[in-house]
Order: structure tokens, then sequence, then C-alpha cells
């Protein structure tokens, strides 16, 4: 098969036959990796973003309104609670740990799935992943980073980037992943609408995976790939800011290649994600070991 750069460059948005979606399908592309030019928002805006994606990571207790109070009385801001309210939720998609209104509710029409991992032990890889959306600062606009992780290695088993966070977007991330590495038994997300549509939870169920939902206002129920934000955040993106997309995903790419093959995580008694996700593995094992 020919390079992935090689095979995009054989995409054309002008065809009236063939959909985008459908040659990226036949070509085997992503279609968010054709899509790596970041939304383009006003100076003042993205200082704001910036600021309170770094305080939100210390304080994820914190709404839009506190956020408001945070960046007018203590950093000295003088911006309206609406235009923090539309960055904070509808940009950021961001929301705080307490319960109460925040953008990721789901829509009423939305069926909502019970959380499943309550009480449940996770005793192998591919038993429980984990996925989750993060807003991306670069220096001219941002972009949207998803990744799943596997709860019992803490491997980050596929990631992508997008200027957008559409449900079709999350939903044909979700099909790569089981394509390249298996199925879980259980997918756990929270309740936003790139989760709870259609086309999202047809992909994952029809692939026979338990779809299991954070309860509302509670993102603690999804800390592990929050915490994975946090350290992507500070090891690689703050400290090396990316100055377009393509830049963006190549960071990535070696922070993530890092992150699963030599970082070692106190929490799996300091082994590194690779080995306790790939050497549980048995010469047999089905499908749903990958």
């Amino acid at each position: 098969m020919k390079p992935v750069s090689e095979r995009k460059s054989m995409i054309n948005s002008n065809l009236t036959k063939l959909s985008v979606s459908k040659q990226c399908k036949i070509l085997s592309v992503s279609r968010s990796g054709l899509y790596y030019k970041p939304i383009n928002i006003s100076s003042l805006n993205l200082e704001l973003m910036r600021l309170m994606d770094e305080h939100y990571l210390l304080h994820p207790e914190k709404g839009a309104r506190r956020m408001h109070v945070w960046l007018t009385k203590d950093k000295g801001y003088n911006v309206s609670l609406n235009r923090i309210e539309h960055l904070y939720y509808r940009k950021m998609a961001l929301r705080s740990i307490l319960p109460g209104p925040h953008t990721s509710k789901r829509r009423m029409n939305h069926k909502v799935y019970p959380y499943l991992l309550r009480d449940l032990k996770i005793t192998k890889p591919n038993q429980v992943w984990a996925t989750d959306i993060s807003y991306i600062p670069m220096a001219n606009g941002f972009m949207y980073l998803t990744a799943v992780i596997d709860l019992y290695s803490r491997h980050v088993v596929h990631w992508s980037i997008s200027n957008s966070m559409e449900a079709e977007w999350c939903a044909e991330f979700m099909q790569e992943a089981f394509d390249k590495h298996g199925t879980p038994e259980i997918l756990n997300t929270d309740q936003g609408v790139q989760y709870t549509s259609d086309v999202f939870t047809k992909c994952v169920l029809s692939a026979d995976v338990k779809l299991s939902m954070d309860g509302k206002g509670r993102a603690t129920d999804n800390a592990f790939i929050e915490r994975l934000w946090r350290s992507v955040k500070y090891e690689k993106i703050y400290l090396f800011p990316p100055v377009n997309g393509i830049d963006l995903f190549h960071k990535l790419e070696d922070y993530f290649l890092y992150y699963n093959n030599e970082r070692r995580h106190s929490s799996i008694n300091d082994e590194t994600p690779h080995d306790k996700y790939f050497h549980f593995k048995r010469p047999d094992s089905s499908s749903r070991a990958a």
C-alpha cells in the first residue's frame, strides 16, 4: 500500500459521485487527518482560552462563572461573562467536575447509557477503554485532540486531531481504533453530544462493545484520561507550542510514542504502558485482545 501522504494527495473534494468520507474509507485514510488547519480566532480570545486551559488543569472544579471572576478580579481582564461562557463551554468544551449545567450535557433526544465502572475490578487489557476530547492551544488558533486509553495499562490505544468536534470524527476515530487493536468489553465516555449521537453509539454497539457514560457533572468518572490531558499539555504542548497543525501532529506523535514506550507510571508499578498492555497477551488471544 502507498504511504499515507500519497494516499491523502489522491483525495479530491470536487468529485460528485464519491464524498470525501467515502474516498477516505476506500484509501484507508483518516478524514480528520486531512484537516490540520487550526481554527482562527482573535488574539484576545486565544489568550483567554490559554489561561483558562492552564487554570482548569489545576482547578477543574471551576465553571465558567468562577473562571470569569478569576480572569477579571485576579488577572485584570475587562471581559464579559457571556464571552467567557462562550469560550469555556462552546469553544473549549470544558466542564466543572462539580454537578451543574455544562456543554457536554446530552441533547434531550439522545439516549444516555449507565455508568458501568463503579466497583468494577479491571484485571486485563482491552477490558475497559476510555475516550474524551481536549482543547489544544496553538500559536495562531487551536485544535481538538481525542484519544482512547486502555484503563488496565494506561496505554494510549489511538489518537487523532481535528479542527472540529463532530460526532462523525469521533465515530471514525473509534472505528479506526477497533480495526487496529480489536474491541474492548466496555468503552467509557462522558455524556457529550458527540458520544450520545446515533452515529457514535451505533459504531460502538455494532462492534459488540458495551457503552458506559459518566454520571452527569462527574468528570472524575473519566479521571484517567483527564490525567492524560494534563500530562500531554504540561510535558509537551506548553513547553513546545506547536506553530501549525502539521507541527502539532508530529509533536503529539513523538509524545505518545514516549508516553507508551518510555514513560513509567507509578500507578502501574512503574511499568510502561506498552509493556503492561502487550506483555499480558496470550498466543491464542481473540479479537478482543489486540
